[in-house]
């Protein structure tokens, strides 16, 4: 696994994360004056976009790394936890 591009796209979906709710709670501060610009009310959009795709990159991940590694035959046993022979 690449270690250093992984934690960069976690990172990276955090920030996101706390950008796509202080975008949210500003909408919902505007809000309590009134009716807001359309530009308030669709700013949580682009976060959110961005979120779907970098978590939908890191749920796919470890299946594509187990994929790959099954492939060329170096797939290591796992047990989950549990002991099996």
């Amino acid at each position: 696994m690449n270690w250093i591009n992984n934690n960069g796209v976690r990172q990276t979906h955090r920030w996101l994360s706390m950008a796509f709710t202080l975008t949210v709670i500003a909408n919902f501060a505007v809000r309590a004056w009134g009716e807001p610009p359309p530009w308030v009310t669709y700013a949580p959009l682009p976060p959110l976009f961005l979120l779907m795709f970098s978590g939908l990159y890191m749920f796919v991940l470890p299946y594509a790394s187990r994929r790959r590694g099954a492939r060329w035959g170096n797939e290591e046993k796992r047990t989950y936890g549990k002991d099996r022979p």
